[in-house]
């Protein structure tokens, strides 16, 4: 519609006309009326000042190497945020010309390029010679596309308020538990971080090839999880927020039966919209704490602890749930999740890691396997050692990580607390690294100091070749899932199944090969019982997929009594009933025995027919 017949259409709305009437008039659906009114003020602003009423929207494409930059930028921005970074309107405008600049192909130029804005230029030159110079009308715009605001900037890396931690976990936490009544099994916290998935110190050799050759991914890949566990050493499935929806990697997967709840972002940044709108709290967080509580014995009555990160929403509410956000700057000092969990995770994940490079090597002594290895490490082999890594997040850890702000209820484990875990755990990383990779560069002098630097890479601030090589991969995988066009069967297929039990037949040899008859015997039975899933699947589906034979559906009739010399009419309803079980549709039954030809009485045959 153009500018003027929308003006029509409201003004009809104006003096009185239904939603309805409108909508039947003009041929639309009432929605589109309905949207239309929402935008009133836009559209009789644009009819004021446009110089002819019968025009349509004009849209002008951006920039594409603007775009990507505004996307970089804002990921410099809000990890500044999380990191306590002051920011202003230069400093911005600045970050915006050298991220700019850090796009340009090589060998290529900027000078063909505006600077993204129409107005609010102050530099007379013509803008094909000036290129991109974030204008102050760029940056209006910019904030208002982003909702960029002057508010205070809290992040776990902001100075920390001793004094009002120490005011909330004396005054305001014991209220709290006071007047709600709360046990440790109903006390919850939630934080997220920062996880860079596939990198190694920069001393290795991994680096160097992720540099130089093609097809290793980006070593600055990260993703963003999402943890949430109680007082009582319950850790809830964690979300994990990733910047592909449908990663090649996860083609076919089942993504509600993954290790985490999966969530996409084109940064992997956590978003309010996505605490909100999300299967977080709703979907997520609701279901598995009134499981857990059920299963307890227990009344639906949670309290949720949060910090005041820039990401969190602050409208969750839901009935039995109430919802707290801890003081800023106090993050670092009291909130159970950053008190060593995260980092006894990390660490955990970072040994699972190595293992699974040390069982490459085990296979295959080359030295080729290992690199072969790491260029298949994908987001599907992250996934994995997260699960290793939450299955030796003991409930002890969990507990002990409450001490500082609620240490009534924590319990003295010796051994389990976060940061005996997270020592633990990189002495046996580097103790691995060096005995078993020890023939491959940079491996064979790991230190512990390498393993924490790894562990709080998150930490550091975001360089422009990071955010250059974030936003230029954000739909890497998905454009590469949806152009692989080569068949593949996947799934639970009977040919699959097939494959697998053959597989297992396979392994049953180790009691013709193993002179220890009682391993071989244990090691059979082990393999009997894993598959006796798959085999019981194999053997229904085999079922359901064999031919009917055709006396399924014929039925030997009973002779009759007495024979009499003529056989009484019959209907072809009474044949069928006769000759068919009832289980089988007419339909069917006239596909079996065929249309009987039709019958005529005994007062039309002739006494040759009777």
């Amino acid at each position: 519609m153009t500018v003027n017949e929308k003006v029509k259409l409201l003004d009809m709305l104006k003096a009185g006309s239904s939603y309805a009437s409108v909508a039947r008039m003009y041929g639309l659906n009432e929605s589109t009326v309905r949207y239309i009114k929402k935008d009133e003020l836009k559209i009789r602003k644009t009819a004021s000042i446009t110089f002819s009423k019968d025009t349509k929207r004009v849209v002008t494409p951006r920039n594409k190497r603007i775009v990507q930059m505004e996307n970089a930028l804002s990921v410099w921005i809000t990890d500044c945020r999380q990191k306590k970074v002051s920011l202003d309107t230069n400093i911005i405008q600045t970050k915006a010309k050298t991220l700019y600049d850090s796009l340009v192909p090589e060998g290529g130029s900027n000078k063909d390029d505006d600077d993204g804005d129409d107005d609010d230029d102050d530099d007379p030159a013509p803008r094909e010679k000036r290129g991109f110079v974030a204008s102050k009308g760029w940056i209006k715009k910019f904030k208002r596309r982003f909702g960029l605001r002057s508010v205070p900037l809290y992040g776990e890396a902001a100075s920390a308020d001793q004094e009002a931690a120490l005011h909330y976990v004396e005054d305001e936490f014991p209220k709290l538990i006071k007047e709600g009544g709360y046990i440790p099994e109903q006390m919850f916290n939630m934080d997220e971080t920062g996880l860079f998935w596939k990198k190694m110190p920069s001393r290795m050799f991994f680096y160097k090839d992720e540099v130089k050759k093609p097809g290793f991914k980006a070593h600055k890949d990260r993703v963003t999880l999402l943890m949430c566990g109680n007082a009582a050493g319950l850790m809830l499935k964690p979300g994990l927020i990733y910047k592909s929806l449908n990663p090649h990697a996860l083609k076919n997967k089942n993504k509600a039966l993954l290790p985490v709840y999966w969530m996409s972002n084109k940064m992997a940044w956590i978003t309010k919209a996505l605490t909100l709108d999300w299967y977080w709290f709703v979907n997520y967080f609701i279901p598995q704490v009134k499981l857990y509580l059920t299963e307890n014995g227990l009344p639906f009555k949670v309290l949720l602890l949060m910090d005041c990160a820039g990401g969190h929403a602050t409208g969750l509410h839901y009935d039995g749930v109430q919802v707290e956000f801890l003081p800023p700057s106090t993050t670092s000092l009291i909130q159970p999740m950053d008190q060593g969990v995260i980092r006894a995770f990390k660490a955990l994940y970072t040994r699972s890691t190595m293992e699974g490079l040390i069982s490459s090597i085990d296979e295959d002594d080359d030295d080729l396997s290992l690199k072969r290895c790491w260029r298949e490490y994908n987001i599907a082999t992250c996934l994995a050692n997260i699960q290793n890594a939450l299955k030796e997040m003991k409930q002890q850890i969990l507990n002990a990580s409450w001490r500082k702000l609620w240490p009534d209820v924590v319990h003295d484990y010796e051994g389990f607390t976060p940061d005996e875990v997270h020592h633990s755990t990189v002495d046996k990383a580097v103790k691995l690294a060096r005995e078993r990779l020890v023939s491959n560069e940079g491996f064979s002098n790991m230190t512990a100091e390498d393993v924490n630097s790894l562990i709080e890479c998150h930490l550091e601030p975001l360089t422009d070749e990071d955010l250059v090589e974030m936003t230029r991969s954000a739909s890497e995988e998905e454009e590469e899932a949806d152009d692989d066009d080569e068949p593949e069967q996947r799934g639970l297929t009977l040919d699959n199944l097939q494959e697998l039990c053959n597989m297992a037949r396979a392994m049953q040899r180790a009691q013709e090969i193993d002179d220890n008859m009682v391993r071989a015997i244990e090691f059979s039975n082990s393999i009997d019982g894993v598959m006796a899933l798959y085999k019981s699947i194999f053997a229904q589906m085999e079922k359901q997929h064999q031919q009917l034979p055709i006396t399924m559906f014929l039925v030997r009739r009973k002779p009759p009594a007495e024979v009499s010399d003529t056989p009484p009419a019959a209907s072809p309803a009474s044949y069928r009933a006769t000759t068919l079980p009832p289980t089988v549709s007419p339909a069917l039954s006239e596909a079996a025995i065929g249309n009987p030809p039709p019958l005529t009485t005994d007062d039309e045959a002739s006494p040759e027919e009777q």
